[in-house]
């Protein structure tokens, strides 16, 4: 038991929760020797592969991991969104999540969450105990709250993420130095506060893995030239968590996960190309940029990753299929991704999954009607200003998964198994904290 608990006198069960975005349990699992203290962890409490959710992208993946609902009720589908009833975009920040966030029902319990690094949470809350944004955010001085944390973080040069435009590099020493300074910078500031010891929950996330997993995840699993370099930075991730492990005190629970899985990267497929090659997308300008730009001929188009909305009428603005024509459209839209084959004649698709079966709540008005799970090797893009081809490399060789990711929970209760997903942790960990709350509330169950 901490300082803090014993001088308030208060012996309820505290929780701290450590991300590691983009980790594959196959990762951790097939390399004990690189990973001796989650493998510990595992032994002592529960781990296993996971399940994420749809679609696979961190921008929807947060959101759901801390409120244990679909993005139905977040109202975060991805990094990009389109507005209800118009083609202007929008990227969702913190403020866009309507869903309630697990520090949120810890705060309303008038107990206190330290929230540090959380993707999409920008602006920092004012109604919690002290939180630093995640990625997306400006810098450190916008992204901090109260002030004593951003002078903290400040002092202890921490960084909000690290410069993923240095991966694009052929030489990748630069992208390493950069990976492994911020890590270090993260690691500073979780064990300044673990050791502070004034809050019930901890919960913040190591964002340089999915950076790394990015660009050098083929040299992992494919023996290239930065393989022992994964392996180093790798190794640092998981002392760390040892170190934060041992520094916990004893009324405190562990647990750590990932959003998505993480597999190599072959091709990058172009989806609103191979909309337009096929006939289903068309644009009113030669020289387009945007959504706004396509024509009321447009029967469909997709958003990163993976992601199909036929262009309705009368959800649309210029929508191109009346809605008696909608399912047939969709589904015709639905078996082309099926059948649709990669250049190595692998299909691209593992499944097609219709919005009905992954999203409900009361935003779902801005629901793909389509959301494409790629097999493994294809990374599914969208963009709007024409790429001249569907199938395409690019400076990445690794990608999301849905399949995958990892859980470890320091408790031999838990019940980590194959039906387990990302809507699961957030109620696990109010379970453990033995804080109340409808279980019709979320979309998973908690592992205790």
């Amino acid at each position: 038991m901490g300082l803090f608990d014993r001088i308030r006198g208060d012996d309820a069960p505290r929780v701290a929760f450590f991300g590691i975005d983009g980790v594959p349990y196959s990762l951790i699992e097939d390399n004990p020797d690189v990973f001796e203290n989650l493998t510990a962890l595992a032994r002592d409490g529960s781990a296993g592969a996971i399940d994420s959710i749809v679609p696979p992208e961190s921008s929807a993946c947060w959101p759901s991991l801390t409120t244990g609902v679909n993005p139905g009720e977040t109202g975060v589908y991805g990094f990009q969104d389109r507005e209800v009833g118009s083609y202007d975009t929008y990227v969702p920040m913190g403020r866009d999540v309507q869903a309630t966030r697990v520090w949120d029902r810890v705060e309303d319990e008038g107990r206190d969450a330290t929230v540090m690094n959380v993707p999409v949470t920008f602006p920092p809350q004012r109604d919690v105990q002290r939180m630093v944004s995640g990625f997306l955010s400006p810098g450190v001085d916008e992204a901090a709250y109260p002030d004593e944390l951003r002078d903290t973080l400040n002092a202890l040069d921490y960084r909000i993420d690290n410069n993923a435009k240095l991966g694009h590099d052929d030489d990748k020493t630069e992208f390493l130095e950069d990976a492994h300074a911020t890590l270090d910078a993260r690691f500073e500031a979780f064990s300044h506060y673990v050791e502070q010891d004034d809050w019930d929950l901890l919960f913040g996330v190591f964002m340089t893995t999915d950076r790394v997993n990015h660009f050098l995840f083929e040299d992992y699993e494919r023996d290239g030239e930065y393989k022992q370099e994964f392996f180093e930075f790798y190794k640092k991730v998981d002392e760390y968590l040892g170190r934060l492990r041992e520094m916990l005190p004893d009324d405190v629970t562990m647990a750590v996960a990932s959003d998505h899985g993480f597999t190599v990267q072959d091709h990058e497929v172009h989806f609103n190309e191979w909309l337009e090659q096929e006939g289903w997308l068309d644009f009113a300008e030669d020289d387009h940029e945007s959504l706004a730009d396509i024509s009321d001929d447009t029967e469909a188009y997709a958003f990163i990753p993976g992601r199909f909305y036929i262009n309705l009428e009368g959800r649309e603005p210029r929508g191109g299929v009346a809605e008696d024509d909608y399912e047939e459209k969709r589904t015709e839209l639905k078996k082309a991704l099926e059948t649709l084959e990669g250049p190595d004649g692998r299909k691209v698709c593992e499944r097609v999954v219709e919005k009905e079966d992954a999203f409900r709540g009361a935003h779902d008005d801005i629901a793909p009607d389509l959301v494409a799970i790629p097999n493994h090797g294809f990374d599914l893009k969208a963009g709007f200003s024409g790429h001249g081809s569907v199938f395409d490399t690019g400076p990445r060789n690794g990608m999301h998964s849905f399949d995958n990711a990892c859980l470890f929970v320091d408790d031999a209760n838990a019940r980590v198994g194959d039906d387990t997903d990302l809507f699961d942790i957030a109620p696990t960990l109010l379970d453990a904290m033995e804080i109340d709350y409808d279980r019709s509330e979320f979309d998973g169950s908690s592992l205790a």
